[in-house]
């Protein structure tokens, strides 16, 4: 006797997916991973760091030109709201990076030399006073005054001013700062613009990451 034996098609395993539902689902994850990654990159950069590449000899010789730097914004972008409004995280020394107060198109690197009185203790200064508080700065015969005090620090750089250089006294109100580059020969800087107001700063550059040989902190 023969058995009868009946064909069984052979049925596709359910739990493996269709190779087009697959891709598909491999192309849409790896939009969204591109799309938070995007997302992240503007974050990081609009509100908290930024790469910066020097331009001309005006920090020599902290930073050369061509130097790439990490510009920390962060501190700065809290100061600007209402919970850390008393907060100034920038201080005499420290190297920045602002907008030209006159060239809406350009940006500069400088170190900040002295800056105005704290806005917190302003009013009552101001009612003690009679008078807007201020900090002074000014330079004699190549010395930076200081509220009429000669400094001595080593932020004012390197490259020594010109013993018969002067400039005209700038008073510093709140939230301004007072910047020259380290290159004092060549740079362009408070002594021609003036005041830089808080609002025009980017950030403090923090680190060089190029050129390779010269990767440090900026200071």
């Amino acid at each position: 006797m023969y058995a009868h034996t009946e064909h069984v098609p052979e049925q596709s395993d359910p739990r493996t997916p269709d190779a087009a539902q697959e891709l598909r689902r491999e192309v849409k994850e790896f939009v969204k991973l591109i799309a938070w990654f995007l997302v992240l990159f503007l974050v990081l950069k609009l509100w908290v760091i930024e790469v910066y590449e020097v331009q001309g000899e005006s920090m020599q010789p902290t930073l050369e030109s061509k130097d790439r730097i990490l510009v920390l914004k962060l501190p700065h972008v809290l100061s600007q709201t209402g919970w850390f409004g008393n907060w100034d995280p920038i201080a005499p020394a420290d190297v920045i990076v602002f907008d030209s107060p006159d060239n809406t198109n350009k940006r500069y690197v400088k170190r900040v030399i002295a800056e105005g009185p704290p806005s917190s203790s302003g009013a009552v200064a101001a009612e003690q006073l009679g008078s807007e508080p201020h900090v002074s700065v000014r330079i004699v015969e190549g010395r930076v005054y200081v509220n009429n005090r000669a400094l001595t620090d080593d932020f004012v750089r390197e490259t020594a001013f010109d013993p018969h250089e002067h400039a005209a006294e700038t008073l510093l109100g709140p939230k301004q700062y007072y910047v020259l580059g380290d290159n004092h020969a060549v740079s362009r800087d408070s002594r021609s613009f003036g005041p830089v107001d808080d609002h025009i700063v980017i950030g403090k550059a923090v680190l060089r990451f190029w050129p390779l040989n010269r990767v440090g902190r900026v200071q």
